[in-house]
């Protein structure tokens, strides 16, 4: 970002001079090959016509003119029709060391969506089981997003809407309720459709240990306890396992509220959305139903809200629920959905832009998650019971290899998540390899203060010990990390970091094994020493934006030990 920014002021200076405009096209990017410099840019080949001269003879005079007031740059050339490439001066390089020491766990924040509030509602699963690999993808995502879009300043608000409303929550109530018959000798066979999982006859049980009495009761009041019971129970569990996993929500949101009143006489907050899109020819009765003029907004037919049973549809709970959220104050809403839910986006686009808030709402869909062990799919159904809880799965990988695994593709992209592999220690683990490198250049620290050598302090001294290409590449890595955030903040893409991270990774497993550290030399020692604690911070940094951890220290690779220059053992 630094040296993108340098580049394009310099350049802007230039053609200000020249009475020349900054085009609309203009791109600015590294060149395919490092032999053409670090940046190139197209502009002479746009404001060539502004200009009256020929693209080259624009380039070669604003290269001219970058060469006498761009100290920062070691060479400016002009290449092909037109382009400028340019290649920084080592000392620039240098600077970014500075720039991480000071700027410690913060490095790559910054102001990008100057203080925009921003609501990510994720998880958001049903409250009628644990929570499985699926949503724990979905968790990650979000819980990742947020740390990103905080990072590059913006106001975050986290959010789990909880579905304890509707059909699959009167199955719920149901199934305990059989499952507690069935305990107690009233009912043999089990109803067509409803939840099988082991977990609903523990419920049974503790419901039936708490309410002894409860034959005694109306069939309905004894449903309504069950269900209460149950979504109390599995929403706890919810609760825990997320926190577990390292994900927190500041607003856990009931879908009861929207349908509730504060009292005789008074609106819900459905009834106040309906009131508002019939004030406005948005909604329509007919046939005894409501409908939403959903035709008005790219559908192919209109929706109902209202069934003529008086039964509320999902599609009215969810557009009261955002109509709720922009009354909150939020400028823009993120919502993360499974991948099944791809056909509802457009329809819930064109609820929100009723609501007077076009494109303020942002869906990311979620892909599935195939679960591998020992080469064999593990099935995943909820209702029949067949499926491995996030809970079970971490517990078995741990919280750091799961969310790094999960972050480490794009989400719409479909995930095969081999157990065995992220428990492995080894460099073949993603998550192992780039925790292992913070954790090696830890161990060289360790080592080097019992040598009584610490790294030394960015400046001159210490860069004259940093001249050599592989030192140059490190710190043209380090300068791109906040490029990085803020890219992914953009695009709401956090794979994005774990991309770099393990690219910055390799470049230290590299250098390590390439060269001395600590028999170098006092002077290259300490030098050498800044540079990978610097790549130490970028890391942690970068796995705190996808909630892993930075170890320390960490165990021996198992299948292959790598050696650094000196034919030492890594730690």
């Amino acid at each position: 970002m630094k040296a993108k920014q340098y580049f394009e002021e310099m350049l802007r200076s230039a053609l200000t001079e020249r009475a020349l405009p900054w085009p609309e096209k203009a791109v600015i990017e590294p060149p395919r090959e490092r032999k053409f410099g670090d940046y190139s840019a197209n502009v002479c080949m746009l404001l060539a016509g502004a200009a009256g001269m020929k693209p080259r003879e624009l380039a070669e005079a604003l290269a001219a003119d970058l060469r006498t007031r761009a100290d920062q740059l070691e060479r400016v050339e002009v290449a092909g029709p037109g382009f400028l490439n340019v290649t920084f001066a080592p000392g620039f390089w240098h600077g970014i060391l500075a720039d991480v020491q000071a700027a410690g766990a913060a490095y790559g924040a910054s102001d990008l969506g100057r203080g925009q509030r921003v609501q990510v509602e994720y998880v958001s699963a049903n409250p009628t089981g644990p929570l499985h690999i699926g949503h724990g993808r979905g968790a990650a995502l979000g819980d990742s997003l947020a740390r990103l879009l905080k990072k590059t300043g913006h106001q975050v608000e986290c959010e789990y809407y909880v579905n304890d409303a509707g059909r699959q929550m009167r199955i719920l109530g149901d199934s305990v309720w059989l499952r507690l018959r069935q305990l107690a000798g009233r009912q043999g066979e089990d109803l067509e459709d409803f939840y099988r999982g082991e977990y609903i006859k523990d419920i049974a049980a503790e419901v039936y240990r708490q309410n002894p009495d409860i034959f005694e009761q109306p069939e309905n009041t004894a449903i309504d306890i069950c269900f209460s019971h149950a979504v109390a129970d599995i929403l706890g569990g919810i609760q825990k396992d997320l926190a577990d996993f390292r994900v927190g929500h500041d607003r856990w949101f009931s879908e009861k509220s929207l349908v509730q009143t504060d009292g005789p006489g008074a609106l819900s907050k459905v009834d106040e959305t309906f009131a508002d899109l019939l004030a406005r020819d948005l909604a329509y009765e007919e046939d005894g139903a409501l409908w939403f003029r959903s035709t008005n907004f790219g559908d192919d037919k209109d929706r109902v809200l209202r069934k003529s049973s008086g039964e509320l549809t999902y599609f009215a709970s969810d557009i009261s629920y955002h109509h709720d959220k922009f009354q909150r104050g939020f400028d823009r809403v993120i919502d993360i959905w499974g991948a099944d839910h791809h056909g509802y986006v457009s329809r819930m686009q064109g609820a929100v832009e009723a609501l007077g808030r076009k494109g303020a709402l942002q869906v990311i869909l979620v892909q599935l998650v195939s679960l591998l062990k020992d080469g064999e799919q593990v099935a995943m159904s909820t209702r029949a019971g067949k499926f491995e809880t996030l809970s079970d799965v971490v517990a078995y990988v741990g919280t750091d290899a799961a969310r790094f695994l999960f972050l480490s593709r794009k989400s719409d992209s479909q995930l095969e998540f081999d157990l065995e592999l992220v428990r492995r220690k080894s460099m073949d683990n993603p998550v192992f390899y780039v925790q292992y490198a913070h954790a090696r250049v830890y161990s060289m620290l360790a080592k080097a203060e019992l040598a009584g050598i610490r790294p030394a302090s960015p400046g001159p001294a210490a860069y004259a010990g940093l001249a050599g290409v592989d030192d140059l590449e490190v710190c043209r890595l380090l300068e791109r990390f906040p490029d990085v955030v803020a890219q992914a903040a953009e695009q709401l893409a956090p794979h994005q970091v774990s991309h770099y991270l393990s690219e910055l990774a390799a470049a230290l497993h590299r250098y390590y094994s390439k060269h001395h550290v600590l028999s170098a030399g006092p002077e290259v020692a300490a030098a050498r020493l800044l540079l990978l604690s610097c790549v130490a911070a970028t890391l942690a940094a970068g796995l705190d934006l996808l909630g892993v951890e930075a170890p320390e220290r960490m165990d021996q690779v198992v299948e292959q030990t790598v050696e650094d220059a000196t034919g030492e053992a890594a730690p």
